[in-house]
C-alpha cells in the first residue's frame, strides 16, 4: 500500500478507534447537541472528572472535540457533526442484523 493511502487509513482507524468506548459514544452524543463543559459531563456520565477527562483528551487527539474557554471554565464541542451520520449507519447495521436473526429462529 501507498504510504500516503496507509496514513491516511490509519488516521481514519485512529478516530474510529477513539469512538470504540460506549463512554465516548455518550459523550459524542452529548455535545450532538450544545457545547458542555467537563463537571456537566462528568455529572451526566457519573464517572470522577479525571475519567471523564481521559475520554475528552481521547476524542480531542482523535481530531474529534475541540475545546472553549469561557472564563476558567472549559467547554468541549464536537469539531466535526457529521460523525453522527456514521453512527446513526452503525445503527442501521445494528437493526438490519437483529431483524436477520430473528427471522432466523
Amino acid at each position: 500500500m501507498k504510504s500516503k493511502l496507509k496514513m491516511k487509513f490509519l488516521q481514519q482507524a485512529s478516530a474510529i478507534k477513539a469512538l470504540s468506548h460506549p463512554t465516548r459514544l455518550l459523550i459524542v452524543n452529548m455535545l450532538s447537541k450544545r457545547d458542555i463543559c467537563v463537571c456537566e459531563l462528568t455529572k451526566a456520565i457519573g464517572n470522577d472528572i479525571s475519567t471523564v477527562s481521559k475520554h475528552l483528551s481521547v476524542l480531542k487527539n482523535a481530531g474529534l472535540v475541540d475545546i472553549n474557554r469561557k472564563g476558567n471554565r472549559i467547554f468541549y464541542k464536537l469539531k466535526c457533526p457529521c460523525i453522527l451520520e456514521f453512527m446513526s449507519c452503525v445503527a442501521k447495521i445494528l437493526e438490519i442484523s437483529a431483524k436477520e436473526k430473528r427471522r432466523h429462529i
